[in-house]
C-alpha cells in the first residue's frame, strides 16, 4: 500500500495532498495536536529576543531582522526536508501494510495538512456572522477581533460583515491558495517554509516604531512570496463565483473589480483577491479602519449593489469552500501528471 503514497521530498503525492486536504476540513487546527505554526511562532518569538539584545541602531535592527528571516526559514526548511527524507524510507514497498508504512503515511498526511487552514478560516467567519444575526454585535466584534488587525469595538453590524468578507478573501490566499500553490511546485519543504514566511509576516512585518527596520525583510519577503498566489486566487474567484451564480454578469463584474481596484490596496498582494470579491458580491471593501489607535485610510475597493452584507457574508463562505475545492483538484492532478512523469 505505501508505494502508492511514495514520492520525492520536492514532489508531493497527490493521494497526500487530496488526504490531507480532507483531514484539514474534518479537524482544522486543534489546539491538542502540536501544531508546526505554533512551533514556528515560538521560534520566531525566541529568536527575536535573543536577537534584539544586540541591536542599538536602525541599520543593526534590519540587519537584525534580515538575520531572523535567514535562521527561520532555513531552519524550517531544512527540518521538513530532514522529515521528509526519513519518512521516504518508511513508504518504501518492503514496508506495504506495515505499522512503519501507516505511520510514515499518516505524519506525511498531517504535516501536509497543517499548512492549509480552509477550515479554521471558514468556521471562524461563520461564528462572527452567525453573532450578527443573532444581533449580539458585542460577541461579533469580539470574535471578529481575534482574526483581524484592525480595532473592532466601534465596529457597526455592517463594518463586522464588510471586515469579515475582507478577511475571508485575503486569507484564501494566505491560508488556501498560497499553501497549495508551494506544495504543488516544491512540496512539503517549500510548502512549510511558505509558512513560516507568512508567520514571520504575521509577528513582526509591521510599520509601526518597533518593527519599522527589524521586519522590514519579513514583510517584503511575504510581499515576494504571496504575489503569484494572490493573482491565482484573483482568477480562482472569479471561477468560483461563476459556480456559485452560475451568471455571466457577477463574472464580469468580478473581473472588472478585479482588475479596476485590485492595486487599491496598502499590500501590493491583498487588494487582488478582494477586488475580486468585492465585485463578485456586489459590495464595497476598504475605507477607514483603525489599527492600534491610529485611523488609517485603506482606498476603497468594489462597489455596493446590495444592502444584505448577511447573504453577501455567507456567499464570500460558499465562494472560499468552492475556490479551495477547484484550487485542490487543480493541484492533485498537475501532482499526479508529475508523479506520472518522474
Amino acid at each position: 500500500m505505501t508505494e502508492y503514497f511514495h514520492a520525492s521530498s520536492f514532489i508531493l503525492n497527490p493521494f497526500v495532498l487530496a488526504l490531507a486536504f480532507l483531514l484539514d476540513l474534518a479537524i482544522g487546527d486543534p489546539r491538542w495536536l502540536p501544531h508546526p505554526v505554533r512551533i514556528i511562532g515560538s521560534a520566531v518569538s525566541k529568536t527575536e529576543i535573543f536577537l534584539r539584545s544586540y541591536l542599538k541602531s536602525p541599520l543593526q535592527e534590519r540587519t537584525g531582522g534580515m538575520l531572523l528571516v535567514f535562521i527561520i526559514i532555513v531552519s524550517v526548511f531544512g527540518i521538513t526536508f530532514a522529515i521528509c527524507e526519513a519518512n521516504s524510507y518508511l513508504l518504501i514497498p518492503e514496508f506495504s501494510y506495515s505499522p512503519l508504512g501507516l505511520i510514515g503515511i499518516v505524519l506525511l498526511v498531517y504535516l501536509t495538512s497543517t499548512t492549509i487552514a480552509t477550515r479554521e478560516l471558514v468556521n471562524s467567519a461563520k461564528i462572527v456572522i452567525q453573532c450578527v444575526r443573532e444581533k449580539n454585535l458585542e460577541a461579533a466584534r469580539q470574535h471578529l477581533s481575534m482574526i483581524v488587525g484592525r480595532e473592532t469595538n466601534r465596529l457597526s453590524d455592517r463594518e463586522v460583515l464588510k471586515a469579515t468578507m475582507e478577511t475571508l478573501a485575503e486569507n484564501l490566499s494566505d491560508g488556501v491558495i498560497a499553501p497549495l500553490f508551494y506544495l504543488t511546485i516544491g512540496g512539503l519543504p517549500l510548502a512549510m517554509a511558505y509558512k513560516a514566511i507568512n508567520t514571520l509576516d504575521s509577528m513582526v512585518g509591521y510599520r509601526n516604531a518597533k518593527y519599522i527596520n527589524f521586519g522590514w525583510a519579513a514583510a517584503r519577503l511575504d510581499d515576494v512570496a504571496n504575489y503569484i498566489p494572490a493573482r491565482i486566487t484573483g482568477f480562482i474567484i472569479v471561477i468560483s463565483s461563476l459556480v456559485l451564480s452560475r451568471s455571466l454578469s457577477t463574472v464580469q463584474s468580478a473581473i472588472k473589480i478585479m482588475l479596476r481596484d485590485g492595486r487599491n490596496h496598502l499590500s501590493p498582494n491583498s487588494g487582488i483577491p478582494e477586488a475580486a470579491m468585492a465585485g463578485a458580491l456586489g459590495i464595497r471593501m476598504g475605507g477607514p479602519s483603525i489599527y492600534s489607535g491610529v485611523v488609517v485610510e485603506k482606498p476603497y475597493i468594489g462597489e455596493n449593489r446590495t444592502e444584505d452584507f448577511v447573504t453577501a457574508s455567507e456567499n464570500t463562505i460558499a465562494i472560499v469552500i468552492i475556490a479551495s475545492v477547484l484550487t485542490m483538484t487543480l493541484a492533485a492532478t498537475i501532482l499526479f501528471v508529475r508523479s506520472s512523469l518522474w
